[in-house]
């Protein structure tokens, strides 16, 4: 069969469907959080619109508590299970998109918006796949289902809740990361850097604040400082001069009021982005002078501003299964009493986590910051033996003509790691980014290239066919 043609006879079908997604805005909104739309409307509503298109092709379909659901086909008693997500981060300052972040415009080949590659894109790859598997009659002797979750972005609430109440599949994979496939997945701790803000005297730093999510790099940051020198405005002007970025310095009363733009990125990769937080930290550890405010903006600068991988603060480790660990300082929240940094650490798979955490926990104390574990996720990885994997590579190679690209690592959790937890079925996260392509992942103007959409679908309608049909064999010669 060659799934290749017939998805590019379907590629207007499966980028209408892909902008329709796209516009709808499934952020996470606690404040319309009920058991109707525990994540908020706009989460519910992108997963009931895919449930309906399940509905429409005649498959079985579930919602569970609104917050999860699947779309299935196929017989037999065991299941394979595609897991994507319709969630998105925000889209951040919308003033950094060419593009509007909910439009699905296509330019030069290439439809922009927020999902597009993380993950509306893959999951309607994937979601063509399935219906040209099922209009071709492709006899199938395991079930497929397409598990829908909306709270990727924010603590895989959906997928828990889904488990505890649903089958576990007897394998899977997620389309929502790199191919040909990643295998070890980094663990992920969510960490918070405190310490107290008073000092006996008023402090200068009225408050400083940057970043809505953990798992993306700020990029807006805000200072009030209160009884500084007139020549601090001029000095700011200077020094976003001299370092070419942006920013504004206005008086308001007696406070001066400081913003820095920077340049979101994930979290598993800080590194590509600029986080306006260290930035603007930077320029107040030169010019601060209050004790707490000083302390403050001079940890940010010496503990983020030269290195994302945490040798200030002995947490930095490296293996060759995955790279070295990374830390995104992704919120800032300080005020007249406390200051608070919260960290995504993306840490390697071999990482001592006690032994690591203590000594952070001494070397921050130093500086008068508690470290406190939030959430952590453990490292996830299933050998390159593994029949899943092999079988996944193979129709990877097959399709891409890819013969030299190693299996890959990520920093990235995906819903594998939660299968992983959950039960002992193989899982991996299984493209769509290819090898050579930006990731574009939670930035402004993220995008997908539509002949790579295109050729997703068709390598994941052949992973449909060798995982969950008795004609496997044939079509993967």
């Amino acid at each position: 069969m060659d799934w290749l043609q017939l998805a590019t006879e379907r590629q207007q079908e499966l980028i209408t469907e892909l902008q329709q997604l796209i516009s709808i805005k499934s952020v996470l909104n606690e404040e319309e959080a009920s058991t109707a739309t525990p994540f908020g409307k706009g989460p519910f509503e992108a997963m009931q619109w895919l449930l309906t298109k399940g509905e429409e092709q005649g498959m079985t379909t579930k919602n569970i508590d609104n917050m999860a659901g699947h779309i299935e086909m196929g017989e037999g008693e065991d299941l394979l299970g595609i897991l994507c997500h319709v969630d998105v981060v925000p889209a951040g300052n919308e003033a950094n998109w060419q593009y509007p972040p909910f439009g699905g415009i296509i330019e030069d080949g290439k439809l922009f918006g927020r999902g597009a590659i993380d993950d509306k894109g893959p999951t309607m790859a994937a979601w063509l796949a399935m219906k040209l598997v099922k209009d071709a009659g492709v006899p199938l002797t395991k079930r497929v289902r397409m598990i829908i979750g909306t709270d990727e972005e924010t603590g895989f609430r959906c997928v828990d809740r889904y488990f505890e109440k649903e089958e576990m599949p007897t394998m899977g994979f997620a389309p929502d990361a790199d191919f040909p496939l990643i295998n070890a997945e980094k663990g992920i701790a969510d960490l918070l850097l405190r310490r107290d803000m008073t000092s006996g005297e008023q402090e200068q730093i009225v408050s400083f604040t940057a970043g809505h999510r953990l798992n993306m790099v700020p990029d807006l940051a805000t200072a009030v400082l209160t009884q500084m020198p007139a020549t601090t405005k001029a000095a700011y002007e200077a020094f976003l001069a001299a370092q070419q970025f942006e920013g504004t310095a206005t008086v308001e009363g007696n406070d001066l009021v400081l913003t820095m733009k920077g340049r979101s990125a994930h979290a598993m990769e800080p590194f590509k982005g600029q986080n306006a937080g260290v930035r603007l930290a930077t320029f107040l550890a030169d010019v601060v002078t209050t004790p707490a405010s000083k302390a403050f903006a001079t940890f940010v600068t010496t503990t983020f501003a030269k290195s994302c991988t945490g040798e200030a603060i002995a947490l930095d480790f490296n293996d060759d299964m995955s790279g070295d660990t990374t830390l995104n300082p992704g919120i800032f929240s300080v005020s007249a009493t406390a200051a608070e940094i919260k960290v995504s650490m993306r840490y390697s798979v071999t990482f001592p986590f006690e032994e690591k955490l203590t000594a952070a926990q001494q070397a921050v104390r130093e500086h008068g910051f508690t470290l406190d574990v939030i959430d952590n996720s453990p490292p996830h990885h299933v050998s390159a033996d593994n029949e899943l994997v092999q079988a996944l590579e193979n129709v990877y190679r097959k399709y891409s003509g890819d013969y030299e690209t190693p299996l890959l690592s990520t920093g990235g959790g995906t819903y594998a790691r939660a299968m992983a937890e959950k039960g002992n079925a193989p899982c991996v996260a299984f493209g769509m980014l290819f090898p050579g392509e930006p990731d574009v992942a939670h930035r402004a103007d993220e995008f997908v290239v539509v002949e790579n959409l295109i050729k997703a679908a068709a390598i994941y309608a052949e992973a449909i066919v060798k995982l969950a049909s008795t004609e496997e064999k044939d079509d993967a010669k």
